[in-house]
């Protein structure tokens, strides 16, 4: 199993626009953050993590020629704006199955309604995404490309975030903690993800980087990869700062698991 990270960055995105701090005018590329966004290779395929805005741009800058599923995470902008742009594989193959928590069915029923209202047809010579909702619960298993998911429900401000749980690794996005079922859940995982803002200053809705580093430590993770990250922080200065087993993701990134 691979993780690819394809984007690392908030709802902004790194540079922000009409910003001239340390991370935004930075010569790395790392510092580059383009909105949340993962691809994950399985053995019978691979699973879309939220389709983010910059989202063509994400796959042709990783030469993804394929996806057999999506995961979404929830249905903020920065996660499911990107959506078009799924047309691309399925007007190769057909119709592709979209994970979604059943509470949030409605909302994407409604947001992307040419996508799933069937009796809208496109003009002849175009496309729109074939996209099938599948809903699912926490506490029920999930079967996706030959493996079993576990969805992991965390808080996010005002509304819920549906990571998830596979073999080894727990993936977790847009958290502000981890209650006690997800905390069970994740135990022991090799590898983890977490959102996580910047040093110092708390969020209503996000974790900062001391309680990701906290919450990693509750789970047991033997590796954490920071993701969802601001321009308060540099790469250099994550690296230099971080703990032991905890490390900064960054457009890009490829991670083996197991």
């Amino acid at each position: 199993m691979k993780l690819t990270f394809l984007g690392t960055g908030t709802s902004f995105g790194v540079p922000v626009v009409g910003c001239d701090c340390e991370a935004c005018t930075s010569d790395d590329p790392r510092d580059r953050r383009t909105r949340h966004g993962a691809l994950l290779d399985l053995e019978d395929g691979r699973l879309l993590v939220d389709t983010p805005p910059e989202l063509r741009l994400q796959l042709l800058a990783n030469r993804v020629d394929r996806v057999d599923a999506v995961w979404f995470t929830h249905a903020h902008a920065d996660h499911i704006h990107g959506i078009d742009d799924l047309r691309v594989f399925t007007a190769r193959r057909g119709d592709m199955p979209a994970y979604v928590a059943r509470e949030y069915r409605a909302t994407f029923e409604r947001q992307m309604q040419y996508i799933f209202d069937d009796s809208f047809k496109p003009p002849e010579g175009s496309y729109k995404p074939r996209l099938q909702l599948r809903d699912f619960d926490v506490g029920e298993s999930v079967a996706i490309l030959g493996r079993a998911f576990v969805p992991v429900k965390v808080p996010h401000g005002g509304c819920s975030v549906y990571g998830f749980r596979v073999g080894d690794l727990g993936y977790v996005t847009d958290a502000k903690h981890l209650p006690p079922e997800a905390v069970e859940a994740l135990s022991g995982v090799d590898v983890l993800v977490l959102n996580a803002l910047w040093f110092g200053r708390t969020h209503g809705s996000h974790f900062n980087i001391e309680e990701a580093i906290e919450a990693s430590r509750e789970v047991g993770a033997r590796r954490t990869f920071l993701t969802h990250l601001t321009h308060r922080v540099t790469h250099r200065e994550l690296l230099d700062r971080l703990p032991a087993g905890v490390h900064p993701a960054y457009d890009g990134l490829t991670v083996e698991i197991g």
